[in-house]
């Protein structure tokens, strides 16, 4: 009597209402979809292994151009250094040359006002020069121009940046030769700043100023997607009787200019 009661209770315990019982269909096919979750996860993995090996490649091709583009710049900067050694060779007095009356053979119009390069972008080259000067995109004063800063320490005998030649490196060359750049290039003169008479408008005169026949050059070039890049020379005037040999041009022995220093300007 009592087994027949026990087994009456598991029997209670354990049945499932019908309205509760889930369909035969359910039960057979319940794993439908797995294969297709799996399937999707894989696809998710990888994706997400493409994106991490796609993205160092993506960077490094960038940097790989940034770099190529900025080589192409100083390059350029070197180049219009090397044109303007021409017209230094036969300029009479340099002192033309600081004060802005003189210009180089290669100019494309007045030394002021926007350009625009082949990409689309602009510069303005008096912007340039004034940022070369005092750091500002507007007007620079004699004040400004003479400050102390550790880019122009030399206070009253800061160089005065003015343009002397500038262009499309493309034009550089007479028509007859082609030069397939996209810079634009930007070569200012300024008076050497070791000399010491506190007048950057004038070379000094005298052997016993440090910075007499020796002049400054800033040279800048400018390119697509911003690439720019800045030289620094000076250049110093042989006498009649005082030959050299030319750090610039080696195949020339005896020459009336010559490169003392030069450096980039980062």
């Amino acid at each position: 009597m009592q087994n027949a009661q026990t087994a009456q209770s598991k029997s209670s315990i354990l049945r499932v209402p019908r309205a509760l019982r889930l369909p035969s269909w359910v039960i057979i096919r319940r794993e439908d979809g797995i294969a297709l979750l799996v399937a999707m996860m894989s696809l998710l993995l990888l994706t997400a292994l493409g994106v991490v090996l796609v993205l160092p490649s993506s960077a490094e091709t960038v940097i790989a151009d940034h770099f190529r583009r900025g080589q192409e710049a100083l390059y350029a900067a070197d180049a219009v250094v090397e044109r303007v050694i021409e017209d230094l060779l036969m300029a009479p007095d340099w002192n033309a040359l600081l004060d802005g009356s003189a210009h180089s053979t290669f100019v494309d119009g007045a030394p002021s006002g926007p350009r625009t390069l082949p990409d689309g972008s602009t510069i303005d080259l008096g912007q340039v020069v004034n940022m070369a000067n005092c750091r500002k995109a507007t007007a620079c004063s004699a004040v400004d121009m003479d400050a102390v800063t550790a880019e122009r320490p030399w206070g009253p005998n800061n160089p005065h940046w003015t343009p002397y030649a500038y262009g499309r490196l493309s034009d550089m060359l007479p028509s007859s030769d082609t030069i397939d750049s996209s810079y634009y290039v930007l070569l200012l003169v300024g008076d050497d700043p070791s000399e010491t008479d506190s007048d950057p408008t004038k070379d000094g005169d005298g052997l016993a100023n440090p910075g007499s026949r020796v002049i400054a050059m800033r040279a800048e070039a400018f390119g697509p997607r911003q690439a720019h890049k800045v030289i620094e020379l000076t250049a110093a005037r042989s006498g009649p009787t005082l030959g050299g040999e030319n750090d610039y041009n080696n195949d020339i022995e005896e020459v009336a200019v010559r490169i003392l220093s030069w450096r980039e300007v980062r």
